[in-house]
């Protein structure tokens, strides 16, 4: 297992969400690089809380923290356990006053609470040979682009949630 750091949230040449895991004692732009595509509202959620912003209502990942905190339970770690078929697998790993426990989860579900919460995210090795590529991307950025829009559509998303009305969904 190799323990790593969201490097950010990327768009691939299609356009579509990819999030950065890089091995937390690489420098950007050397070593391996661990590109995971997912959805953008997994995107915009890991966005938020690596920049620590403050959404007015909680969002999913914030409704999980805060129903392990209601339960007296700890996110421990997580870890992107296993790729198969270009799907990729996480588990969170929970202490409990029952013990330990292991959830699946998706890796985007997983390290948007593991980064909500500050608990470290790691990665298995097997995964990280077969899916990892040279970082030229976290420096150079070549093959995808920082997605400037996403910040944007935060704002709006941010805007939208401030002047929602339960109303507006009858």
């Amino acid at each position: 297992m190799v323990q790593v750091r969201v490097a950010g949230v990327a768009l691939d040449a299609t356009q579509q969400h990819v999030i950065l895991l890089k091995p937390i004692d690489e420098l950007p732009g050397e070593g391996q690089i661990l590109p995971i595509w997912i959805g953008q509202q997994e995107a915009t959620s890991i966005l938020i809380a690596i920049e620590g912003a403050e959404v007015p209502r909680p969002l999913a990942h914030d409704l999980m923290r805060g129903l392990l905190d209601a339960v007296g339970a700890e996110v421990t770690r997580v870890e992107v356990s296993r790729i198969d078929d270009g799907t990729f697998y996480a588990e969170i790993t929970l202490a409990t006053a029952a013990g330990e426990r292991i959830v699946d989860s998706r890796p985007s579900d997983a390290v948007a609470l593991a980064s909500r919460v500050g608990a470290p995210i790691w990665v298995a090795d097997a995964v990280m040979e077969e899916a990892g590529m040279a970082d030229t991307v976290t420096e150079a950025g070549e093959g995808f682009e920082a997605d400037a829009d996403l910040s944007e559509r935060l704002d709006e998303f941010k805007k939208f949630i401030d002047d929602v009305d339960p109303e507006d969904f009858r």
